[in-house]
């Protein structure tokens, strides 16, 4: 039996709202807009996203190759949502394939590998009706993309974190599957990210990985030193080239280093 893969995605959850304009607007004018979309997104959720569908990739590739075998990936996510009942959460939990879907073939796939995610690690404010939400005007004569943002939810504290972490550990040890277990970390919040990363490597056997995007948010570099591998974005790469090379000094147990 494939051994399986437990990833964690701790970080946002957003939906975007997206108007296509023939032009960016002037202040106090009226512009009709050409097209409008929703879609799930925030970093989070997209890794999880990106990692189910390379699951697939390798269970439909190990249909082919009788001899060959891989782990499994069972995905849980993090992050703050609105209500349970709100149209939003529905959103999300169809786009990532929290429920039954109208392709019974991709349904197969995604139960051979074990990829359905997981919405039972969110924190739901039951109080709150909207998500945390982007609202995006993207210009079809320049490509430009103009982004207002909007979060009223109460963001995750580390107690709450570390219960969660707690009963995601404990259910995986319960089942007794085997594999290792990943948690991927957005670095939204230095401080907050920072006291839940060393939570783990006090009371958990775990792989730690974290996201370093922007290059001026206060606190990135601290989180190197918890993890074992990081990801940077170019622009933070470009602003800050002096402190990349310093990262294998500071951090003992960082064996990756990876620029998206």
């Amino acid at each position: 039996m494939a051994k399986m893969l437990q990833f964690v995605a701790v970080g946002a959850c957003y939906v975007d709202t997206i108007l296509d304009v023939p032009h960016f607007p002037q202040e106090d004018d009226k512009l009709r807009a050409t097209s409008l979309s929703r879609r799930r997104g925030g970093n989070g959720a997209n890794t999880i996203e990106v990692l189910q569908e390379l699951d697939i990739a390798a269970r439909r590739r190990e249909k082919e190759d009788q001899g060959r075998s891989c782990p499994s990936i069972s995905s849980h996510l993090v992050a703050v949502l609105p209500r349970r009942s709100s149209a939003a959460v529905e959103l999300i939990r169809q786009s990532l394939h929290c429920g039954d879907d109208d392709n019974a073939d991709d349904d197969d796939d995604r139960r051979a590998a074990g990829s359905g995610v997981s919405l039972g690690s969110c924190l739901f404010r039951e109080e709150h009706e909207e998500p945390a939400s982007a609202h995006i005007i993207r210009s079809e004569s320049t490509g430009s993309r103009t982004i207002v943002n909007y979060n009223d939810l109460p963001e995750m504290t580390v107690e709450e974190f570390r219960a969660i972490a707690d009963g995601i550990v404990a259910g995986r040890e319960e089942a007794a599957v085997g594999g290792e277990a990943w948690f991927h970390f957005e670095g939204r919040i230095p401080d907050v990210t920072l006291e839940c990363m060393r939570y783990l490597r006090q009371r958990h056997q775990v792989q730690v990985s974290v996201e370093i995007e922007k290059p001026g948010r206060q606190g990135l570099q601290e989180l190197v030193a918890e993890a074992d591998i990081v990801f940077f974005s170019r622009a933070w790469a470009q602003v800050c080239r002096s402190r990349v090379s310093r990262f294998w000094e500071m951090a003992e147990r960082l064996s990756k280093l990876l620029c998206t």
